[in-house]
């Protein structure tokens, strides 16, 4: 299920250039599209938490599947990009909910290994990642780009009949029980909260607007071509992969905080080097290393969040944080898309966001060295509800 969510959110990316073709728009333009699917992916968020609060996780899992079967038909009919906006937002819903529901139960499935599971869990999101650019590929050589998200609707019933059936045989916990009220958790984590926010934040907006308009900046910018930008947008997300793991594991065994701020300003450094580059080699040596190190972020700040959250606040307080970030991020692609089509370099609108992200981080750093900070859990075990909040 985890697959096909992200593959909801993730696959406009590598269709904006051919649906741009048959839509007679520039694929900047329809930047706009891709950043529907992020706003659809916050929007549910804190409702998704608020239904948290009344019903099982399981529950709220198995309504995410339901919902894409019927989003990913209608955008699958667009006659226009005001219909294609739209259904991008309606499949961003799906995902939104499904990880406000998911992560929190991954997390209280393995208590004692937070950090793993998350970057497990993240991986086969990340497969979809991956996928994605070759899956649209594949799907141009024999029929038109309408056609993926049929296939997505179909897949998306079979693996919801699938994680039911799971559901009924399987000993779920109920460590969020106890976890009744949006407003206390926000009361009562408020710090760690918004230190989550902004952590991602910055690097989030940059993040989407790179890897949404990736195919078109290899094209304006560097001279490569469609087909190979589509290659290397599912390289970076390949170089994801290994990430997920291997990050999981160290999140279970180091502070958090000190390693996410690591990681966010490796990736400033990486996307400004990207835009100063010219050379095919140097444009797929950082490619990959931005790939990696990006989504070495995701299961770190995860792990950071539900490993320092109790039982009675984490999905609620997880809600809260997920929505406010997501918000952010959704902006990326559709703000530089904007940007360009209105006459701005490519390359100085990504600098420009790479300087805000490392500012942000260095705030961040004096903020963290000054004790400003929620130092978070203890690495790799979320908390009990018996602790006392931070």
């Amino acid at each position: 299920m985890v697959f096909l969510v992200n593959l909801a959110r993730l696959i406009f990316a590598p269709l904006v250039q051919p649906a741009a073709a048959d839509f007679d728009v520039t694929a900047a333009s329809l930047g706009v599209v891709a950043s529907a699917a992020w706003l659809g992916s916050a929007s549910p968020r804190l409702p998704t938490g608020y239904l948290l609060t009344r019903f099982p996780r399981h529950y709220i899992v198995a309504a995410t599947g339901t919902l894409l079967v019927f989003t990913s038909l209608f955008t699958a009919f667009s006659q226009s990009v005001t219909h294609l906006t739209v259904g991008a937002f309606l499949m961003g819903i799906s995902s939104g909910m499904y990880f406000i529901a998911a992560n929190p139960l991954v997390s209280e499935l393995f208590p004692n290994r937070v950090g793993s599971a998350i970057g497990i869990h993240g991986m086969w999101s990340q497969v979809a990642a991956v996928g994605a650019p070759l899956f649209v590929s594949a799907i141009l050589l024999v029929g038109d780009w309408r056609t993926t998200f049929v296939l997505i609707s179909a897949l998306a019933a079979i693996s919801t009949v699938a994680l039911l059936l799971a559901a009924r045989r399987t000993d779920l916990p109920d460590a969020g029980g106890a976890d009744r009220s949006l407003l206390s958790a926000g009361r009562a984590q408020w710090r760690l909260i918004l230190t989550g926010i902004i952590l991602i934040g910055a690097a989030g907006f940059l993040w989407n607007a790179l890897f949404n308009l990736y195919g078109d900046y290899l094209d304006v910018a560097k001279g490569i071509d469609a087909s190979t930008g589509r290659l290397l947008l599912s390289l970076m997300f390949a170089a994801g992969l290994p990430a997920f793991l291997v990050t999981g594991r160290l999140a279970d065994r180091v502070s958090n905080v000190p390693l996410i701020l690591a990681i966010i300003g490796s990736f400033s450094v990486l996307v400004f080097a990207l835009t100063l580059v010219e050379h095919f080699v140097a444009v797929v040596v950082l490619s990959l290393a931005i790939g990696y190190v990006i989504h070495s972020l995701f299961p770190a700040i995860d792990t950071y969040m539900l490993s320092s959250l109790p039982d009675h606040h984490r999905g609620s307080a997880y809600a809260l944080y997920s929505a406010t970030m997501m918000l952010i991020q959704a902006f990326g692609s559709g703000s530089v898309g904007i940007a360009v089509d209105g006459g701005l370099d490519y390359d100085v609108a990504f600098q420009s966001l790479t300087l805000v992200v490392a500012l942000v981080t260095v705030a961040m750093l004096v903020l963290y060295r000054g004790g400003r900070l929620p130092t978070g859990g203890a690495p790799g075990t979320i908390l009990d509800g018996s602790k006392a909040d931070d």
